[in-house]
C-alpha cells in the first residue's frame, strides 16, 4: 500500500493565488505553527502508534502526519464534526498550506479522520499531544484555540516575570 505521495512543485492554482496568500493571516499564524514544531519527532512517534500504510498491497494511504495535523486543526479551529473537517481542508488554502496537500488534491475523507482517530489509542493521542505542548513550551510558546476563524502561537511570559 505505501503513503500517498504529495507534489511539493508550485502548481497553476498556487501561482494565481500567491499574491492573496501574501496576506494570509491564517496562512501566517499556520506557517508559524509548523515552523514552530519539530514534525519529524512527531511523525516518528505516530510510526509507533500507527501501522496502517506500511504494507506495499492496498491503495495508498495517507500519511499518519497529514492525518494527525488534520486533528489538530480540528481541535485548534474548534471544528465540530469530521464532515465539517473535510469540508474546511478542501476550503482553506492555510489548511492545505500547513497540512502539505497541494490545492489540487482534495481533503482525506471524514471517515478517514475517524478511522485514524480510532485506530490511535487514547494514551497515543495523549502522548502527541503532549510532544506538541512540551515542544511549544521549551519555546516559550502557547497555541491560542479559536472557532474556526483563527489559530495562533503566543509568547508565554517567564516563570519568573520577565521576558527572556
Amino acid at each position: 500500500m505505501g503513503f500517498k505521495k504529495a507534489s511539493r512543485d508550485l502548481n497553476f492554482a498556487e501561482f494565481l493565488l500567491r499574491s492573496s496568500m501574501n496576506k494570509n493571516r491564517c496562512l501566517d499564524n499556520l506557517s508559524k505553527i509548523n515552523d514552530s514544531l519539530d514534525w519529524d519527532s512527531i511523525e516518528e512517534m505516530l510510526a509507533g502508534y500507527y501501522n496502517t500504510g506500511k504494507s506495499a498491497k492496498g491503495a495508498g494511504a495517507y500519511p499518519p502526519l497529514i492525518l494527525f495535523k488534520c486533528l489538530l486543526l480540528q481541535k485548534w479551529f474548534r471544528i465540530n464534526s469530521d464532515p465539517e473537517l473535510e469540508c474546511y481542508v478542501n476550503d482553506r488554502i492555510s489548511f492545505k498550506k500547513f497540512l502539505g496537500i497541494p490545492f489540487t488534491d482534495p481533503s482525506p475523507a471524514h471517515s478517514t479522520f475517524s478511522r485514524f482517530r480510532k485506530r490511535l489509542s487514547k494514551k497515543a493521542m495523549d502522548n502527541l499531544n503532549n510532544e506538541i505542548t512540551r515542544q511549544f513550551e521549551t519555546k516559550g510558546l502557547a497555541i491560542s484555540e479559536g472557532i474556526a476563524v483563527d489559530a495562533r502561537i503566543v509568547k508565554l511570559q517567564s516563570r519568573y516575570g520577565e521576558d527572556e
